[in-house]
């Protein structure tokens, strides 16, 4: 079952492309968090999504929002995958062991083809989430401008 909007969001420590542990307590009283889960680095509705993320990053940043991407590839995939959409403020981070943990706890991990489902949550900075975006198929890209206008709107903390 998916983390619902209200609930404390899950904590989790995670490898970035450079292996250093990032967790979502690193952000709390600081940044609201954008946590975005996708399927794959490389892919095309992945590339797609997360190229607009990039598009939005100093737009995020005015909202003192801190996006983190999270797949179930390995950190050298996920560092690849940020070069080569130039993501400068948007961290990626590998879900790879145990494979799929984070996006579990989150209630999005597909067990079939063993890949993060394509959901977001709007995370205010006191860790509780104000928004959240599922899909019914990880080829459905979830409307960015919601997680401005519904998520980011909702947090006042």
């Amino acid at each position: 079952m998916p983390v619902e909007v209200g609930q404390q969001a899950p904590g989790f420590t995670l490898k970035s492309g450079d292996n250093e542990d990032v967790s979502l307590k690193d952000f709390k009283g600081r940044k609201n968090v954008v946590l975005v889960f996708f399927p794959a680095a490389f892919s095309s509705f992945c590339t797609d999504q997360l190229t607009a993320v990039g598009a939005n990053e100093a737009r995020y940043a005015s909202e003192r929002a801190q996006v983190i991407g999270i797949s179930v590839d390995n950190r050298h995939a996920n560092k690849a995958f940020a070069q080569q959409l130039g993501l400068t403020d948007t961290i990626l981070l590998s879900d790879f062991e145990p494979k799929g943990a984070v996006a579990r706890e989150y209630g999005v991990y597909l067990e079939g083809p063993g890949l993060s489902g394509r959901a977001t949550f709007v995370i205010d900075k006191a860790g509780v989430v104000q928004y959240r975006a599922l899909t019914d198929a990880p080829t459905e890209i979830p409307d960015e401008e919601a997680y401005f206008s519904a998520g980011l709107a909702a947090c006042t903390v």
